[in-house]
């Protein structure tokens, strides 16, 4: 298979189930988003503690579920694709539970940083609550399954945890934001 089809030359691009249209068409800005998010959590994994490796590895492919709906503007065949189902937002939410029984309860902002691996994880965050103020925004006016945003909602707070829990096991404290004086 040919990594280049020339189809895309004229500005379009292909759906799942055949449909073109522009590449800059809302659709397309949120799944591109999400590929983006997945690259960073790819990134994140080269820094990351080995038992945090597995995890971020499970969620690329379930990003790469949610990408694939997102590709599939007709609701009939996106049955025909991968689910993602309550059990992952179940997962996600026992791993941040997890993770927050090692920390300190936080009573301030903090700043994004510390380590490396830490750095990585805020910055996947960011580009993952993107995603979901774009998906929410595309939702308005187009059916979107609500597991799609409830996921990215939960996915950004598990970085968030993992972020600070990777300092944390790094011997790093937390850095609180500081008010301009």
């Amino acid at each position: 298979m040919k990594i280049y089809t020339r189809t895309g030359d004229d500005g379009t691009t292909g759906l799942f189930g055949g449909d073109r249209v522009r590449k800059c068409d809302a659709r397309l800005e949120c799944y591109g988003t999400v590929d983006e998010l997945n690259a960073f959590m790819g990134l994140a994994m080269l820094a990351a503690p080995i038992e945090l490796q597995r995890k971020l590895q499970d969620i690329q492919n379930e990003l790469f579920v949610i990408g694939a709906h997102l590709a599939t503007p007709e609701v009939g065949k996106a049955s025909t694709l991968p689910a993602l189902d309550d059990s992952v937002i179940s997962r996600l939410e026992m791993e941040i539970d997890t993770a927050e029984c090692d920390l300190e309860p936080l009573r301030q902002f903090i700043l994004p940083g510390g380590s490396e691996a830490a750095a990585r994880l805020h910055v996947a965050r960011t580009v993952c609550r993107r995603a979901e103020r774009l998906l929410v925004d595309f939702s308005l006016d187009r059916p979107v399954q609500a597991m799609l945003l409830t996921y990215l909602n939960r996915l950004s707070d598990w970085l968030f945890v993992q972020a600070r829990w990777v300092n944390r096991n790094a011997g790093l404290a937390d850095i609180p934001w500081e008010k301009a004086k």
